[in-house]
């Protein structure tokens, strides 16, 4: 320790006086009664201490008289004043508010107040009584600690004051946070989202690299363990170099053994090899199905296990849909530039993985093919019509891009035999078909799907399964009907290594390759690299989710975070259940069965039971099944997602765990799930911008609070409206009501329907309306977000739970709608943007911020938007839904 920062010498040990001075000091009363020389009796010395404290007590009460005499007479002197004060107030009402002021006078105010307009008040004060313990009113207090200050801060730094918030709120609310936050590198896209996403994982990330103070128990000490492995083998770049693509080309390799299993042997030809496709259900093909699906690969089809939404919500059983391809929606597989460029992605692909013969290869013999990995034998055809044969085997770049153009032109078929995803993500009923389990296999007779599910190790098959889109298993069969073996092969080949691709070296080919397709579809700079410890902190999540959660929850979520965070959202299901009796659309019948299900609705808030975060073995004992090893990441990665396959083909015959969440502590993010009914929301987006347990209720219930009104209005949308207070599907509103809700439903799909993103190429990608039309009606939810504050508002003012903050020249009301603009905030790249319009039933964030404000009165009153500005239409062109 240096010598300026040894202890400081305790006080009794100080020789020096804390006074200058060398004067010599009188001694006291006691002193010198003590020091008598006289002998005092007993009787004596307690009569003296009596008469000493009889002394100082009448010290005391003189004193306190003396003052409070001096402060009476003070006021009493004080002539009583008649003020006249000018005021710009955003409520409009008559009301009369009595406070009692530091000063200790009583002020009763009265007066209209109306935002925009001058308003002359009168105060008279007057003298009254008061206790000197009396609180003093919270109501209208300024906060001037750090924190408010550094949120009064952010929040102006939000804001383009030149932008007029009737024009566009977005600009206006966002338009400082999209300046100071302009796109890195290596992002298409950033949001308030992604930035406290970012934040969570440094949370994370300390955890994972400072040792903890206190040891942990033995349980979580297993888990921190796993947690610690995976991310330092991902960090471990040097490793990953050694190791190449190795680890990838034996997984291809392995699925090129399970696809040939059934084939039959090298020899055959090509006639032979479709003759069998046809004729002869090859087992290898179900089990090369079996094995990608395991590893996450949804190939041909894709799997939910969910409840049988139609019969008993909570009987977990086999959903049944199209899966996901190369290109991120079937748009893409219209677009020549987009498909030359994929083409060619898969081009380098095949070609990497064909070995490069050290010598000219011997001339085939009759029972020996020519044509080395990935190159099954050539067929005069991969479609219906007339092709020439493929290049002789030396010509390897030439093999790879013709076998590239027709695993493009596989996938297009797929793309275009699939439903469109507004169809999928806003029809239920029409997305419910069950079938006998019998009619998958007549469906896709060259898959034997008892074998297939045999893999997944279920105890018994299911009776029977649903299917979201019929007519896919159909077009599905005529497809696999012409399309050759190697095409197939190389179908699967190409999504496997697209799914696990971002697990290998960034040097590698394959990663090269696979990231020339991902910049130019996120219009990202070729070439830039995200920082590696926020991509591996982002793998950790998703490997080990629950267990990075354990910790986390305990380092941001303690304290009243849970309580105030679960009174917002209950304060938004009591406004929605007083707002039902006053919505002219709805009947007395349906608005008292949509108040059972809003009651009936299950709140979960922080964190999940099961696995149980607050249990450090249930933990422990959920990720038992993922090994992970040192220098082993690809390895790390791959088990991680097997343990996720197998949890979730574990689900099928069994009862719903209504403990379990779809959704990890730290993730930024909340949902509504239809069949459960409930609404969740993880710790993770419990944090500023979006909620803070000391933020006043403005800014709160502006931000989180439209989080709240948004997952619960999903259960009144177009879709989750067909769910029962079970779950359940079925039509339980009125037909009248029914009807008048469509009416509305489609006014909000027309007005999203005219918003627009610039697409890249100089012109205009339109939102899909009715893709977005869930999210539109969730989002608004603002209204009653807006009435969840005002209801508390009376008793949270007088406490101080409106409390303002310095140096903001806002109403209350102007600064609950910047608050929950300022959570979609955010900058995209056209690339992005157009990908995210063509895929996301999300808006964009401008008009996830406009377009609810739009149709929302208290907005325009706020700040006083003449009629016929963009945020303040005229009433016959808003569209009313809460």
């Amino acid at each position: 320790m240096a010598e300026d920062d040894a202890p400081r010498p305790s006080v009794d040990d100080e020789s020096a006086p804390l006074l200058n001075g060398d004067a010599p000091v009188e001694p006291s009363f006691l002193q010198r009664l003590t020091a008598s020389t006289e002998e005092l009796t007993p009787l004596s010395k307690v009569l003296a201490l009596i008469a000493l404290i009889l002394l100082i007590l009448s010290s005391v009460f003189i004193g306190l008289f003396a003052g409070a005499q001096t402060r009476l007479n003070s006021v009493l002197d004080t002539p009583i004043p008649t003020v006249t004060e000018t005021q710009t107030e955003v409520r409009t009402d008559t009301y009369t508010v009595t406070k009692t002021a530091i000063e200790e006078h009583t002020q009763t105010w009265t007066a209209t107040k109306t935002w925009g307009t001058t308003v002359t008040a009168t105060r008279i004060a007057t003298v009254t009584a008061s206790p000197p313990e009396k609180t003093p009113d919270k109501g209208d207090a300024i906060c001037i600690s750090a924190d408010c200050i550094r949120l009064s801060a952010a929040i102006l730094s939000n804001i383009d004051q030149t932008a007029d918030p009737c024009e566009d709120f977005f600009q206006f609310a966002s338009g400082g946070w999209v300046k100071e936050h302009p796109l890195p590198a290596d992002k298409g896209l950033i949001t308030s989202f992604d930035l406290l996403s970012i934040e969570n994982k440094r949370i994370i990330e300390q955890i994972l690299t400072n040792p903890p103070l206190i040891a942990p128990s033995p349980a979580d000490a297993i888990t921190l363990s796993k947690l610690q492995t995976l991310y330092g083998s991902c960090m471990d770049e040097g490793t990953l170099q050694e190791r190449g693509e190795n680890p990838l080309v034996s997984m291809v390799e392995e699925l090129k053994i399970l696809f040939e299993g059934g084939i039959g042997e090298n020899h055959l030809s090509a006639k032979d090899d479709q003759r069998i496709m046809k004729e002869l259900p090859p087992k290898g093909l179900t089990a090369a199905l079996a094995w990608l699906h395991s590893k996450g690969v949804e190939v041909l089809f894709s799997f939910m296990i969910d409840g049988d939404a139609g019969v008993d919500p909570d009987a977990m059983t086999v959903w049944v849909s199209q899966p996901d391809l190369g290109l991120p929606s079937k748009e893409y597989y219209e677009e020549e530039d987009i498909l030359e460029l994929y083409t060619s992605v898969l081009a380098r692909i095949f070609l990497e993985l064909s070995p490069q013969p050290a010598t000219p290869p011997p001339a085939p013999t009759p029972t020996q093919s020519p044509w080395p990995w990935p190159w099954p034998r050539p067929t005069p055809c991969d479609c219906p019509g007339d092709e020439p044969e493929l290049p002789p085997a030396q010509n390897r770049t030439i093999q790879a891009q013709k076998l590239a153009e027709r695993v493009v032109a596989f996938e297009q078929a797929i793309a275009r035999a699939g439903a469109d995803l507004d169809f999928l993500q806003g029809d239920p009923l029409g997305t419910y078909n069950p079938v006998p389990f019998s009619n998958l296999t007549d469906s896709l007779p060259s898959i034997s799907f008892g074998t297939f599910f045999s893999a997944f190790a279920l105890r018994s098959f299911p009776e029977r399964i649903i299917l979201t889109y019929p007519p896919y298993l159909k077009d599905l069969k005529e497809i696999l009907d012409y399309t050759p073996p190697q095409v197939l092969l190389g179908h699967f080949t190409a999504r496997l290594v697209l799914s696990y691709t971002n697990y290998l070296s960034t040097t590698t080919e394959l990663w090269q390759a696979k990231r020339k397709l991902t910049e130019v579809l996120s219009g990202i700079k070729p070439g830039s690299m995200t920082e590696r410890s926020e991509w591996c902190l982002g793998v950790v999540e998703s490997a080990l989710g629950f267990a990075a959660g354990r910790p986390f929850v305990q380092r941001t979520f303690a304290g009243s975070a849970r309580e105030k965070g679960t009174k917002v959202i209950t304060d938004v299901i009591s406004a929605f259940k007083h707002r039902l009796p006053d919505l002219s659309w709805m009947d007395k019948k349906s608005a008292k069965a949509a108040a059972e299900k809003a009651d009936a609705i299950r709140v979960k808030v922080g964190y999940p039971l099961s696995p149980n975060t607050t249990d450090d073995v249930s933990i422990a004992r959920y990720y038992s099944l993922v090994p992970i090893k040192n220098e082993t990441f690809f390895e790390n990665v791959l088990s991680a997602q097997v343990a996720d396959t197998i949890r979730m083909w574990a689900k099928v015959g069994k009862r719903r765990d209504k403990e379990e969440w779809e959704m990890i502590p730290s993730e930024v993010n909340a949902y509504f799930n239809p069949p459960a009914n409930e609404i969740v929301f993880p710790a993770g987006i419990l944090r500023p911008p979006f909620f803070s347990a000391d933020w006043p209720s403005y800014l709160s219930y502006g931000a989180f609070g439209s989080v709240s009104a948004h997952e619960l209005t999903h259960a009144f949308d177009s879709a989750g409206r067909m769910y029962n207070q079970q779950g359940k599907l079925e039509e339980w509103w009125t037909n009248t009501t029914s009807a008048a809700y469509d009416e509305r439903v489609k006014c909000i799909s027309e007005q999203y329907s005219k918003y627009w993103v610039d697409d890249g190429k100089g012109g205009k990608a339109y939102v899909n309306g009715n893709l977005t039309s869930g999210e539109n009606i969730g989002d608004a939810g603002i209204a009653l977000s807006y009435r969840a504050w005002e209801a508390q508002y009376n008793s949270s003012w007088p406490l101080g739970g409106e409390y303002l903050l310095p140096g903001l020249n806002y109403t209350r009301e102007q600064l609950f709608f910047i608050s929950f603009a300022r959570t979609w905030s955010s900058n995209a790249k056209p690339a992005t943007a157009l990908q995210r319009v063509r895929t996301d039933p999300h808006s964009p964030p401008r008009f996830r911020t406009n377009g609810p404000l739009s149709n929302l009165p208290e907005f325009a009153k706020a700040f006083n938007c003449s009629v016929g500005k963009p945020l303040n239409p005229p009433p016959e062109r808003q569209c009313h839904l809460w």
